[in-house]
């Protein structure tokens, strides 16, 4: 017989089920190892595809899933899954988190006084510097720094971290055994052994194929209070992070740049959009105090005296109101035509073909579509009779 922990990956394993469903399932029924217990019928009848459901009551491939756990401690990871009470505070409050991360390192993911410094692979000088000066200030004053460990402003973010003698943790688009970029192995090493850690939902020997990183991103805004994008192209994954974290409901900070850079064309948007302007650490704490009301203190740490050089202050834009979750959606993803509208619903209504009745985090899963997108589609469906409601925000074909 399997063991527990393997009923966790196996459940996230199988055909057709996100971590929407996941949660969905796990609430429903309590544990995986019930879950795969029931006949289809019985996972269908919770709001899941039936598709979906066959796959689970058909699913088989334990033995892999057992010598994955068993390989675990061989490169010094664990496996925290959303039943623990080590798994991240922060992360546990979002719509669709992971069922279970898989964890090298020791730090205490509870821990809720976590910050994200994301921003361009190929920054420029004054953007390492301005990375790296917040990571070291933030961490010397207690607070965990979240990035990607990619080249660039992320490196930079998390050696500023250690500089501190502060936590940091790196978010992968990989294994926790697979570290990208290869010349990062270094500052790794030294994030694990410094307290922090690598995180990663994927399983282990995965590699870092670019599908991986706009799902990582969630996570990676999910653990934190809030996320500062330093050095955004226009089309930069930076972006992305930002648009999660306003869905999550975090708030969203960008330092400045010239307007003459193509690198900072996209933070700089964000600042015309409402996003709050970063000159120094002072300008985040602030943002965030009143979130930190009843939370645990951070503890500040003592700067190091060969800490790194301080870069020259940013310019001065107009300061902006805190950025409104639509006005952002709208201008990163552009504006919907009604051709994409009708073939957005067509796939919900094709979805709700399949099932009796579907949960609503099913129908945004196995549509693709964000949650905003759904919502508003159903209420219209709903209103024009094509589609009911029923209780426990599940849906059918009316």
């Amino acid at each position: 017989m399997p063991s527990p922990d393997v009923y966790w990956l196996a459940l996230r394993r199988a055909r057709g089920v996100g971590p929407r469903t996941c949660k969905l399932l796990i609430e429903k029924f309590g544990t995986p190892e019930k879950i795969f217990q029931l006949s289809s019928d019985q996972i269908a009848a919770a709001g899941v595809p039936r598709n979906t459901a066959r796959s689970i009551a058909e699913f088989r491939e334990f033995e892999p899933l057992e010598k994955e756990l068993c390989e675990l401690p061989n490169i010094g990871a664990r496996l925290v899954k959303w039943s623990d009470a080590d798994y991240p505070t922060n992360l546990r409050q979002i719509a669709d988190p992971p069922p279970f991360i898989f964890v090298r390192g020791t730090a205490q993911l509870t821990d809720p006084n976590s910050i994200a410094i994301v921003g361009a692979r190929a920054a420029s000088d004054i953007g390492r510097r301005m990375a790296n000066r917040l990571g070291l200030e933030l961490a010397a004053k207690g607070f965990t720094v979240v990035s990607g460990l990619a080249r660039g402003i992320d490196g930079e973010a998390h050696q500023g971290a250690l500089d501190a003698h502060g936590k940091t943790v790196a978010v992968l688009g990989c294994g926790v055994d697979v570290i990208y970029p290869s010349e990062h192995r270094k500052l790794a090493e030294a994030i694990v052994e410094g307290g922090g850690a690598l995180i990663s939902e994927l399983p282990i020997g995965t590699q870092p194929l670019a599908e991986n990183f706009p799902t990582r991103n969630r996570i990676l805004s999910g653990l934190c209070l809030g996320v500062v994008i330093v050095e955004a192209a226009e089309k930069s994954g930076s972006l992305i992070t930002a648009r999660m974290a306003l869905e999550q409901d975090r708030q969203v900070f960008a330092v400045p740049g010239s307007p003459l850079s193509g690198k900072t064309r996209g933070s700089n948007r964000l600042l015309k959009e409402g996003a709050k302007l970063v000159e120094c650490v002072e300008d985040v704490i602030e943002e965030l105090a009143p979130q930190m009301v009843g939370r645990s203190p951070v503890s500040e740490r003592r700067l190091p005296t060969s800490s790194a050089e301080r870069s020259p202050e940013p310019p001065t834009p107009n300061t902006s109101p805190r950025l409104e979750v639509a006005t952002l959606l709208r201008t990163s993803e552009g504006a919907k035509t009604s051709e994409g509208a009708v073939d957005s619903t067509v796939t919900i209504l094709n979805n709700l073909k399949e099932s009796e009745r579907l949960h609503v985090d099913s129908i945004i899963e196995s549509s693709g579509l964000n949650a905003q997108t759904v919502l508003r589609l159903l209420l219209e469906l709903e209103l024009e009779g094509r589609v009911t409601q029923h209780p426990g925000k599940l849906f059918s074909l009316a």
